[in-house]
């Protein structure tokens, strides 16, 4: 089993910055994608962006150029820097690990875009 815990979430104004961590730990040979995604409320479940285990990165449209995800392998751990935030942006972010080909969520940080 893997589990998955995040942190970094929160109450930011807009055009603030958060950083989310997600770190891994558990029965865990090799990890290949991670990934961010959220849900805003009444809305379904979105991808955010996602880092393969080579390091090639993939945003949504909606936040390119202000979001950036990264790695670090030895610590099975991934982050999204998250700049200018607004509004919009509010949502509960999920992490999520493949390991294998088995996919793992963590159980989400909420992060909250007002004045």
């Amino acid at each position: 089993q893997v589990q998955l815990v995040e942190s970094g979430g929160g109450l930011v104004q807009p055009g603030g910055s958060l950083r989310l961590s997600c770190a891994a730990s558990g029965s865990i040979f090799k990890i290949n994608a991670m990934a961010w995604y959220r849900q805003a409320p009444g809305k379904q479940r979105e991808l955010v962006a996602v880092i393969s285990s080579g390091g090639s990165t993939n945003y949504a449209d909606s936040v390119k150029g202000r979001f950036a995800i990264s790695r670090d392998n030895a610590k099975n751990t991934v982050y999204l820097q998250m700049n200018s935030l607004n509004p919009e942006d509010t949502a509960v972010y999920y992490c999520n690990v493949v390991v294998g080909a088995v996919y793992y969520w963590g159980k989400g940080t909420l992060v909250t875009v007002s004045s």
